[in-house]
């Protein structure tokens, strides 16, 4: 079992908060306060489970500064109250800064019983591998 710090914990709430405010942002039409409540949560949980000096270092890195000056533009879009192009911004900043990681999380899904089986589906599976990288790659 994982030992998690208090501040870990209020951070795991906070990020899971932050992530219900921005899918129920999206499901009202593209709400501008709850999408800004969201994004304000997810980061300030982001920082209290990695800590916040990571959380500076990870995103103000030399190559992710594309990545990072598209997601905080989108936060600003939508908090000046364009949340439709506010979120197209801000998701592709997420998905370039959090592409590394997407390899990683496809193949734990894929070690899962019931995720695995749905994500060899035939017209899944072609997306997917894409999305993970070759797997026939042997870690040393």
């Amino acid at each position: 079992m994982l030992d998690l710090t208090d501040m870990q914990k209020i951070g795991i709430g906070l990020a899971g908060f932050g992530i219900s405010f921005l899918l129920l942002g999206v499901l009202l039409l593209f709400d501008r306060g709850l999408l800004a409540i969201g994004n304000l949560l997810f980061l300030s949980g982001l920082a209290c489970v990695i800590g916040f000096k990571r959380t500076a270092t990870f995103f103000f890195q030399r190559h992710k500064i594309k990545a990072t000056i598209s997601f905080f533009g989108g936060c600003a879009i939508v908090i000046f109250g364009y949340p439709l192009i506010g979120m197209l911004v801000e998701s592709y900043g997420f998905f370039l800064l959090f592409s590394g990681f997407f390899p990683v999380a496809i193949n734990f899904l894929r070690r899962l019983p019931v995720i695995s089986t749905f994500l060899n589906l035939p017209f899944i599976k072609g997306f997917v591998d894409r999305i993970a990288g070759d797997t026939n790659r042997t870690c040393v």
